[in-house]
């Protein structure tokens, strides 16, 4: 069958998103994490599509922005506790005695601010890391890769990480009509002019895509009996949450030596036989298959690289993966730790340029 030019595969933008958001997760450091964030940024203005799904990075930049703004308020209104200069001098409120450890207002410190503003833009690092992968990769072309084992799963992952481009879709063309027929502002006409429609759209193009999805015949499988397919499935989950124990594991130093590399490589092998096995099941044909090349290959390397490297810095150069605030330091960066959050970039250099104004589907 004819392949689609100029496309990478689904799983290999989330392989490189993966691993830029492991890389995120293991530094507090400011400058890294702006990196980390400003590389995600830079490789989906040069490799999104037209799809309305592409043009979803602009809401998890404000969900990250979001978590920035309610950290530091947490950290310096709810929980101040730190030292150094003091910034603000507000009035403390007591608490009654089953609030106890709790406290409201008082003293914002610079440490306290420092320690929200870094715990805040750690999550919001990994947040936009994982958002990039949403407007990359197309999610319709993604079902169409994940087995028939996991089936029920994979298609409720794939709405859900998909939930958040259809709604951006959704509210620019509700703001749209709105602009073109503008009426009385006010608080109860704004739930129902924007609200409303949004979630309205945003179901019916949920019943399109069941129905466009059942009509392909996706999820059908070959005639085998209701105990090999229980059978196959026990093995499969066992194999996942057996890698899930030995990556644990292997973070972990103090884990015992069987839950490390064996664990690991006995839920790989269980996992990956299952996935084969139940690939065999599947009765229908795939249009236009997506295949994962030379370059797909490269954009997966290029981000789990960057996870590779940041874990590898937490042993070699941790000195500066975290910024002291206490006292309060500017931050600095070692070269690896560099190389880790700027290596990911080169996933705009091997992908190739995305077809403009068509829209793949599964």
């Amino acid at each position: 069958m004819k392949r689609l030019p100029g496309v990478v595969h689904p799983v290999a933008w989330w392989l490189w998103a993966i691993g830029m958001a492991v890389a995120a997760s293991f530094t507090t450091n400011p400058l890294l994490l702006l990196i980390l964030i400003g590389v995600s940024c830079f490789v989906v203005v040069l490799r999104r599509g037209s799809a309305p799904w592409s043009r979803s990075l602009r809401v998890y930049l404000l969900l990250g922005l979001a978590i920035v703004v309610v950290r530091v308020f947490f950290r310096c209104f709810l929980g101040a506790a730190g030292g150094g200069p003091v910034l603000l001098d507000l009035p403390r409120i007591p608490l009654p005695q089953w609030a106890a450890g709790i406290t409201l207002l008082g003293p914002v410190r610079l440490s306290d601010l420092l320690a929200g503003l870094y715990d805040g833009l750690h999550l919001a690092g990994m947040v936009v890391c994982v958002g990039a992968a949403n407007s990359l990769a197309n999610p319709k072309r993604l079902l169409k890769v994940v087995p028939i084992s996991l089936y029920d799963i994979g298609t409720v992952v794939v709405v859900a990480v998909s939930v958040f481009p259809q709604l951006a879709d959704s509210i620019g063309r509700v703001r749209r009509a709105q602009r073109l027929r503008p009426a009385r502002e006010g608080r109860w006409h704004v739930v129902r002019r924007t609200i409303v429609p949004v979630v309205a759209d945003a179901l019916d193009r949920s019943l399109l895509l069941a129905a466009a999805m059942d009509s392909r015949g996706y999820g059908r499988r070959a005639a085998t009996s209701a105990r090999t397919r229980t059978l196959v499935s026990v093995v499969t989950v066992a194999g996942l949450i057996a890698v899930c124990i030995g990556v644990f594991g292997m973070l972990d130093d103090q884990a015992p030596l069987l839950f490390r590399a064996p664990a690991f490589v006995t839920g790989l092998l269980l996992a990956a036989g299952g996935l084969v096995f139940s690939s065999s099941e599947r009765t229908v044909t795939r249009y236009r298959p997506d295949a994962f090349d030379l370059r797909s290959a490269a954009v997966a390397a290029s981000g789990l690289a960057a996870g590779a490297l940041m874990l590898v810095a937490t042993r070699q150069a941790p000195a500066h993966l975290s910024t002291p605030v206490e006292p309060a330091q500017w931050p600095v960066v070692d070269l690896l730790p560099l190389v880790a959050a700027m290596i990911g970039v080169l996933a705009a250099v091997v992908s190739p340029r995305p077809v403009l104004h068509e829209e793949v589907t599964a």
